[in-house]
């Protein structure tokens, strides 16, 4: 599923140049984004375990729990984000059953790769 794609009529884009950062390992997480363009490191524990490209979700554990982000997010190129909140998040799994089944996908591949790395 490229969410890109199934957002891009959005306006409400909030723009991250390279190198900047988006959210960092261990503050709250109250909003999820979809990487509308560029590059951006996912970090965990000071290690790159993912480079997420456009269409790629991030932050989405924050909205699942109220555990503090579990990584920090870098962009590497300039990038563009949809920031979801937890009501459009409900919104969009109860409407949208396949939307859900990604971002549980998204999870359990992330956490694979993830302790495999680590």
């Amino acid at each position: 599923m490229n969410l890109a794609e199934l957002f891009r009529h959005q306006t409400d884009l909030h723009a991250l140049s390279a190198g900047r950062v988006l959210f960092k390992e261990g503050e709250p997480g109250d909003l999820m984004y979809v990487l509308m363009s560029g590059t951006a490191e996912i970090i965990v524990h000071n290690r790159v375990v993912e480079i997420a490209e456009a269409g790629a979700i991030v932050g989405e554990m924050g909205m699942i729990d109220d555990g503090a982000r579990s990584a920090t997010l870098v962009a590497k190129s300039d990038c563009m984000f949809l920031p979801i909140d937890r009501k459009r998040f409900n919104f969009l799994i109860q409407q949208t059953p396949h939307f859900a089944l990604h971002v549980m996908r998204v999870m359990a591949e992330r956490l694979r790769r993830t302790d495999a790395i680590l």
